[in-house]
Protein backbone atom coordinates (compact mmCIF):
# COMPACT_ATOMS: atom_id res chain seq x y z
CA UNK A 1 0.00 0.00 0.00
CA UNK A 2 0.89 3.47 -1.17
CA UNK A 3 1.61 6.26 1.67
CA UNK A 4 -0.85 7.70 -0.52
CA UNK A 5 -3.30 5.48 -0.24
CA UNK A 6 -3.65 6.21 3.50
CA UNK A 7 -4.37 9.89 3.07
CA UNK A 8 -7.13 11.23 4.34
CA UNK A 9 -6.77 14.06 1.57
CA UNK A 10 -5.75 13.48 -1.69
CA UNK A 11 -3.19 16.54 -2.02
CA UNK A 12 0.73 16.60 -1.79
CA UNK A 13 2.42 19.51 -1.18
CA UNK A 14 5.04 20.60 -3.85
CA UNK A 15 8.26 20.84 -2.62
CA UNK A 16 8.69 24.51 -3.13
CA UNK A 17 12.76 24.37 -2.94
CA UNK A 18 14.45 27.80 -2.94
CA UNK A 19 12.70 29.70 0.54
CA UNK A 20 8.94 29.11 0.59
CA UNK A 21 9.41 25.21 2.13
CA UNK A 22 9.22 25.46 5.36
CA UNK A 23 9.26 22.77 8.32
CA UNK A 24 5.89 24.77 9.77
CA UNK A 25 3.98 24.73 6.13
CA UNK A 26 4.63 20.85 5.43
CA UNK A 27 3.46 19.68 8.81
CA UNK A 28 0.91 21.76 8.06
CA UNK A 29 -0.25 19.98 5.39
CA UNK A 30 0.25 16.83 6.64
CA UNK A 31 -1.19 17.19 10.09
CA UNK A 32 -4.68 18.53 7.98
CA UNK A 33 -4.84 14.80 6.27
CA UNK A 34 -2.62 15.48 3.25
CA UNK A 35 1.05 14.84 2.52
CA UNK A 36 3.62 17.78 3.54
CA UNK A 37 7.20 17.96 1.64
CA UNK A 38 10.06 19.73 2.63
CA UNK A 39 12.58 20.58 -0.17
CA UNK A 40 15.77 19.43 0.29
CA UNK A 41 17.49 21.62 -3.17
CA UNK A 42 20.14 24.23 -2.40
CA UNK A 43 20.52 22.82 1.40
CA UNK A 44 23.23 20.81 2.43
CA UNK A 45 22.61 17.67 3.68
CA UNK A 46 23.09 18.70 7.72
CA UNK A 47 20.83 21.48 6.94
CA UNK A 48 18.03 19.35 5.47
CA UNK A 49 18.68 17.02 8.57
CA UNK A 50 17.73 20.14 10.98
CA UNK A 51 14.53 20.95 8.87
CA UNK A 52 13.35 17.12 9.17
CA UNK A 53 14.03 17.48 13.07
CA UNK A 54 12.15 20.56 13.00
CA UNK A 55 9.32 19.22 10.99
CA UNK A 56 9.08 15.87 13.03
CA UNK A 57 8.86 18.10 16.92
CA UNK A 58 5.42 19.34 14.78
CA UNK A 59 4.00 15.91 13.06
CA UNK A 60 4.22 12.40 13.63
CA UNK A 61 2.29 12.00 10.40
CA UNK A 62 4.08 10.85 6.81
CA UNK A 63 6.07 13.41 5.03
CA UNK A 64 7.88 13.40 1.99
CA UNK A 65 11.50 15.01 1.10
CA UNK A 66 12.65 16.15 -2.60
CA UNK A 67 16.74 15.98 -3.88
CA UNK A 68 17.50 17.52 -6.62
CA UNK A 69 19.46 14.88 -8.94
CA UNK A 70 22.70 16.47 -10.27
CA UNK A 71 23.62 16.59 -14.09
CA UNK A 72 26.48 17.52 -15.44
CA UNK A 73 29.23 20.27 -15.64
CA UNK A 74 28.19 22.95 -18.12
CA UNK A 75 30.96 24.21 -20.94
CA UNK A 76 32.06 27.59 -19.62
CA UNK A 77 32.22 29.02 -23.18
CA UNK A 78 28.14 28.80 -23.17
CA UNK A 79 27.46 30.79 -20.50
CA UNK A 80 30.65 33.10 -20.19
CA UNK A 81 29.05 35.97 -22.08
CA UNK A 82 25.95 36.08 -19.88
CA UNK A 83 27.88 35.86 -16.74
CA UNK A 84 30.22 38.69 -17.71
CA UNK A 85 26.74 40.74 -19.23
CA UNK A 86 25.04 39.85 -15.66
CA UNK A 87 28.10 40.99 -13.61
CA UNK A 88 28.41 44.57 -15.81
CA UNK A 89 24.93 44.96 -15.20
CA UNK A 90 24.58 44.62 -11.72
CA UNK A 91 26.79 44.68 -8.39
CA UNK A 92 27.34 41.67 -6.12
CA UNK A 93 27.06 38.85 -8.29
CA UNK A 94 28.22 35.42 -7.99
CA UNK A 95 30.82 33.24 -9.00
CA UNK A 96 29.25 30.74 -11.66
CA UNK A 97 30.22 27.18 -10.61
CA UNK A 98 28.63 23.66 -10.89
CA UNK A 99 28.15 21.81 -7.94
CA UNK A 100 26.48 18.27 -7.37
CA UNK A 101 23.83 19.71 -4.39
CA UNK A 102 25.40 17.78 -1.59
CA UNK A 103 23.89 14.90 -3.42
CA UNK A 104 26.02 11.96 -1.87
CA UNK A 105 25.46 12.98 1.75
CA UNK A 106 21.82 13.00 1.32
CA UNK A 107 21.43 9.97 0.08
CA UNK A 108 23.15 8.62 3.01
CA UNK A 109 20.94 10.88 5.31
CA UNK A 110 17.91 8.95 3.60
CA UNK A 111 19.59 5.90 4.60
CA UNK A 112 19.43 7.07 8.20
CA UNK A 113 16.38 9.15 8.25
CA UNK A 114 13.74 6.79 6.28
CA UNK A 115 11.82 9.67 5.73
CA UNK A 116 8.26 8.00 4.18
CA UNK A 117 8.15 9.32 0.94
CA UNK A 118 11.60 10.80 -1.18
CA UNK A 119 10.74 12.08 -4.30
CA UNK A 120 13.63 13.71 -7.16
CA UNK A 121 13.41 16.71 -9.45
CA UNK A 122 16.40 17.09 -12.36
CA UNK A 123 17.02 13.87 -13.30
CA UNK A 124 16.23 9.70 -13.09
CA UNK A 125 18.33 8.35 -10.07
CA UNK A 126 19.75 4.84 -11.02
CA UNK A 127 18.59 1.76 -10.52
CA UNK A 128 21.32 1.35 -7.74
CA UNK A 129 20.08 4.38 -5.68
CA UNK A 130 16.37 3.93 -5.99
CA UNK A 131 17.20 0.41 -4.68
CA UNK A 132 19.03 2.28 -1.34
CA UNK A 133 15.92 4.35 -1.33
CA UNK A 134 13.14 1.57 -1.18
CA UNK A 135 15.78 -0.32 1.04
CA UNK A 136 15.70 1.79 3.64
CA UNK A 137 12.07 1.94 3.74
CA UNK A 138 10.81 5.13 1.34
CA UNK A 139 8.79 5.17 -1.28
CA UNK A 140 10.60 6.69 -3.86
CA UNK A 141 8.91 9.15 -6.97
CA UNK A 142 10.24 10.51 -9.90
CA UNK A 143 9.47 13.82 -11.40
CA UNK A 144 8.43 13.20 -14.90
CA UNK A 145 7.43 15.80 -18.04
CA UNK A 146 6.94 12.95 -20.70
CA UNK A 147 5.93 9.90 -21.23
CA UNK A 148 9.70 8.68 -22.42
CA UNK A 149 10.65 9.88 -19.07
CA UNK A 150 7.78 8.11 -17.29
CA UNK A 151 9.10 4.74 -18.66
CA UNK A 152 12.58 5.39 -18.08
CA UNK A 153 11.88 5.81 -14.35
CA UNK A 154 9.50 3.01 -13.92
CA UNK A 155 12.21 0.81 -15.60
CA UNK A 156 14.76 1.95 -12.84
CA UNK A 157 12.05 0.74 -10.26
CA UNK A 158 10.40 4.33 -9.08
CA UNK A 159 7.26 3.34 -6.62
CA UNK A 160 5.71 6.49 -8.09
CA UNK A 161 5.58 9.67 -10.67
CA UNK A 162 4.97 13.24 -9.69
CA UNK A 163 3.42 14.12 -13.63
CA UNK A 164 4.18 17.71 -13.86
CA UNK A 165 2.63 19.50 -16.73
CA UNK A 166 4.28 23.01 -18.37
CA UNK A 167 1.43 25.20 -16.61
CA UNK A 168 3.61 24.33 -13.17
CA UNK A 169 5.20 26.75 -11.71
CA UNK A 170 9.05 26.69 -10.60
CA UNK A 171 11.80 24.57 -12.50
CA UNK A 172 11.07 22.55 -14.85
CA UNK A 173 11.48 19.19 -12.93
CA UNK A 174 12.28 16.82 -16.07
CA UNK A 175 15.43 14.46 -17.19
CA UNK A 176 16.76 17.06 -19.99
CA UNK A 177 16.52 20.99 -20.41
CA UNK A 178 16.75 21.20 -24.36
CA UNK A 179 15.73 24.06 -25.83
CA UNK A 180 13.52 21.91 -28.48
CA UNK A 181 12.51 19.75 -25.32
CA UNK A 182 8.32 18.70 -26.06
CA UNK A 183 6.28 21.01 -23.19
CA UNK A 184 3.04 19.20 -22.61
CA UNK A 185 0.12 20.35 -20.62
CA UNK A 186 -1.07 18.32 -17.43
CA UNK A 187 -4.12 16.84 -18.07
CA UNK A 188 -2.74 15.49 -21.74
CA UNK A 189 0.19 14.09 -19.55
CA UNK A 190 -1.78 12.55 -16.95
CA UNK A 191 -4.03 10.66 -19.40
CA UNK A 192 -1.01 8.76 -21.51
CA UNK A 193 1.18 8.48 -18.74
CA UNK A 194 -2.07 6.62 -16.87
CA UNK A 195 -3.10 4.26 -19.84
CA UNK A 196 0.48 2.33 -19.27
CA UNK A 197 1.11 2.04 -15.66
CA UNK A 198 -1.09 1.52 -12.47
CA UNK A 199 1.77 2.77 -10.43
CA UNK A 200 0.61 5.53 -8.29
CA UNK A 201 0.56 9.05 -10.47
CA UNK A 202 0.54 12.55 -8.45
CA UNK A 203 -0.52 15.24 -10.67
CA UNK A 204 1.41 18.73 -10.32
CA UNK A 205 0.72 22.14 -12.99
CA UNK A 206 -1.78 24.83 -12.34
CA UNK A 207 -3.50 23.32 -9.77
CA UNK A 208 -5.16 26.04 -7.45
CA UNK A 209 -9.02 24.97 -7.19
CA UNK A 210 -10.61 22.07 -5.47
CA UNK A 211 -12.17 21.35 -8.84
CA UNK A 212 -8.76 21.54 -10.68
CA UNK A 213 -8.22 18.95 -8.24
CA UNK A 214 -11.32 16.58 -9.07
CA UNK A 215 -10.07 16.97 -12.70
CA UNK A 216 -6.83 15.50 -12.10
CA UNK A 217 -7.88 12.79 -10.27
CA UNK A 218 -10.92 12.16 -12.82
CA UNK A 219 -7.87 11.89 -15.05
CA UNK A 220 -5.95 9.10 -13.54
CA UNK A 221 -4.23 10.73 -10.45
CA UNK A 222 -3.86 9.07 -7.51
CA UNK A 223 -3.22 12.89 -5.58
CA UNK A 224 -2.97 16.12 -6.83
CA UNK A 225 -0.13 18.47 -6.06
CA UNK A 226 -0.17 22.04 -5.23
CA UNK A 227 2.21 24.68 -5.07
CA UNK A 228 1.37 28.19 -6.04
CA UNK A 229 -1.67 28.00 -3.95
CA UNK A 230 0.34 27.40 -1.10
CA UNK A 231 2.97 30.27 -1.33
CA UNK A 232 0.85 33.16 0.09
CA UNK A 233 0.35 30.67 3.36
CA UNK A 234 1.28 32.06 6.55
CA UNK A 235 3.47 29.34 6.79
CA UNK A 236 5.41 29.30 3.79
CA UNK A 237 8.70 31.31 3.63
CA UNK A 238 7.71 32.91 0.59
CA UNK A 239 9.34 36.55 0.46
CA UNK A 240 6.93 39.49 0.78
CA UNK A 241 7.90 40.77 -3.02
CA UNK A 242 7.15 37.49 -4.34
CA UNK A 243 3.54 37.21 -2.73
CA UNK A 244 2.97 40.55 -3.65
CA UNK A 245 2.82 39.47 -6.82
CA UNK A 246 1.09 36.37 -6.37
CA UNK A 247 -1.91 38.37 -5.81
CA UNK A 248 -2.20 40.36 -9.07
CA UNK A 249 -2.79 39.08 -12.33
CA UNK A 250 0.26 39.52 -13.94
CA UNK A 251 1.23 37.31 -16.78
CA UNK A 252 3.99 33.70 -16.22
CA UNK A 253 6.60 32.80 -18.63
CA UNK A 254 9.37 30.67 -19.44
CA UNK A 255 13.30 31.61 -18.46
CA UNK A 256 16.52 30.66 -17.82
CA UNK A 257 17.29 33.83 -16.89
CA UNK A 258 17.85 33.26 -12.48
CA UNK A 259 18.97 29.94 -12.89
CA UNK A 260 20.33 29.00 -16.06
CA UNK A 261 17.45 25.85 -15.89
CA UNK A 262 14.28 26.57 -17.59
CA UNK A 263 11.20 27.64 -14.90
CA UNK A 264 8.24 29.18 -14.92
CA UNK A 265 7.59 32.44 -13.18
CA UNK A 266 5.39 35.80 -13.09
CA UNK A 267 7.43 38.29 -15.55
CA UNK A 268 9.66 40.69 -14.68
CA UNK A 269 12.23 43.20 -15.24
CA UNK A 270 15.31 40.86 -14.69
CA UNK A 271 13.02 38.15 -16.76
CA UNK A 272 12.45 40.50 -19.94
CA UNK A 273 16.21 41.91 -19.89
CA UNK A 274 17.62 38.15 -20.42
CA UNK A 275 14.95 36.06 -23.08
CA UNK A 276 18.75 34.61 -24.19
CA UNK A 277 19.65 33.29 -20.67
CA UNK A 278 22.13 30.05 -21.71
CA UNK A 279 21.04 26.99 -20.59
CA UNK A 280 23.57 26.47 -17.17
CA UNK A 281 22.24 24.88 -14.08
CA UNK A 282 23.31 25.19 -11.41
CA UNK A 283 25.91 27.63 -13.07
CA UNK A 284 24.31 30.63 -13.48
CA UNK A 285 22.08 29.70 -10.43
CA UNK A 286 24.93 30.51 -8.25
CA UNK A 287 25.67 33.73 -10.49
CA UNK A 288 22.22 35.30 -9.81
CA UNK A 289 22.12 33.63 -6.42
CA UNK A 290 23.78 36.93 -4.31
CA UNK A 291 21.82 39.28 -6.67
CA UNK A 292 18.55 38.16 -6.36
CA UNK A 293 18.97 37.80 -2.13
CA UNK A 294 19.86 41.85 -2.01
CA UNK A 295 16.84 42.11 -4.04
CA UNK A 296 14.23 40.11 -1.90
CA UNK A 297 16.06 41.93 1.00
CA UNK A 298 15.13 45.49 -0.74
CA UNK A 299 11.77 44.06 -1.67
CA UNK A 300 12.64 44.38 -5.46
CA UNK A 301 10.65 42.25 -6.94
CA UNK A 302 11.93 43.03 -10.29
CA UNK A 303 15.10 41.27 -9.53
CA UNK A 304 13.97 38.21 -8.06
CA UNK A 305 12.40 34.70 -9.37
CA UNK A 306 9.00 35.33 -9.13
CA UNK A 307 8.69 31.54 -9.53
CA UNK A 308 4.25 30.41 -10.10
CA UNK A 309 1.78 28.36 -11.76
CA UNK A 310 -0.21 29.68 -14.71
CA UNK A 311 -3.45 30.09 -11.98
CA UNK A 312 -1.09 31.85 -9.27
CA UNK A 313 -3.96 34.88 -8.96
CA UNK A 314 -5.88 31.97 -6.83
CA UNK A 315 -3.51 32.00 -4.66
CA UNK A 316 -4.81 33.31 -0.86
CA UNK A 317 -3.38 34.66 2.04
CA UNK A 318 -4.75 31.96 4.94
CA UNK A 319 -3.06 29.33 7.19
CA UNK A 320 -2.19 26.34 5.16
CA UNK A 321 -4.76 24.10 7.43
CA UNK A 322 -7.42 26.44 5.30
CA UNK A 323 -6.11 26.10 2.08
CA UNK A 324 -5.47 22.65 2.33
CA UNK A 325 -9.43 22.10 3.89
CA UNK A 326 -11.05 24.27 1.23
CA UNK A 327 -8.81 22.30 -1.67
CA UNK A 328 -10.36 19.01 -0.14
CA UNK A 329 -13.97 20.65 0.15
CA UNK A 330 -13.93 21.68 -3.39
CA UNK A 331 -12.89 18.66 -4.71
CA UNK A 332 -15.50 16.83 -3.35
CA UNK A 333 -18.07 19.48 -4.49
CA UNK A 334 -16.85 19.14 -7.86
CA UNK A 335 -16.79 15.20 -8.18
CA UNK A 336 -20.36 15.44 -6.54
CA UNK A 337 -21.76 18.00 -9.13
CA UNK A 338 -20.21 15.68 -12.09
CA UNK A 339 -21.81 12.62 -10.34
CA UNK A 340 -24.91 14.49 -10.63
CA UNK A 341 -24.79 16.08 -14.20
CA UNK A 342 -24.00 11.90 -15.26
CA UNK A 343 -26.82 10.38 -13.67
CA UNK A 344 -29.01 13.43 -15.48
CA UNK A 345 -27.72 12.52 -18.75
CA UNK A 346 -26.71 15.73 -19.08
CA UNK A 347 -24.77 16.45 -22.74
Amino acid sequence: MSVLDRLEVPIVLAPLAGGPSTPELAAAVSEGGGLGFLAAGYLTAAATRERIAALRELTARPYGLNLFVPGAPSDPASYGDYARRVAAEREGAGEPRFEDDDWAAKLALVEDVAPPVVSFTFGCPSAGEIARVRAAGSEAWVTVTSPQEAETALAAGADGLAVQGSEAGGHRGGFTDAPDVALFSLLPLLQLIAADTDKPLVAAGGIATGGAVAAALCAGASAAAVGTAFLRAREAGTPAAHREALATDRPTGFTRAFTGRLARGIRNRFMDEHPDAPLAYPEIHHLTSPIRRAAREAGDGESINLWAGEAHALAEERPAAEILAGLATGAREALARAERRLSEGAP
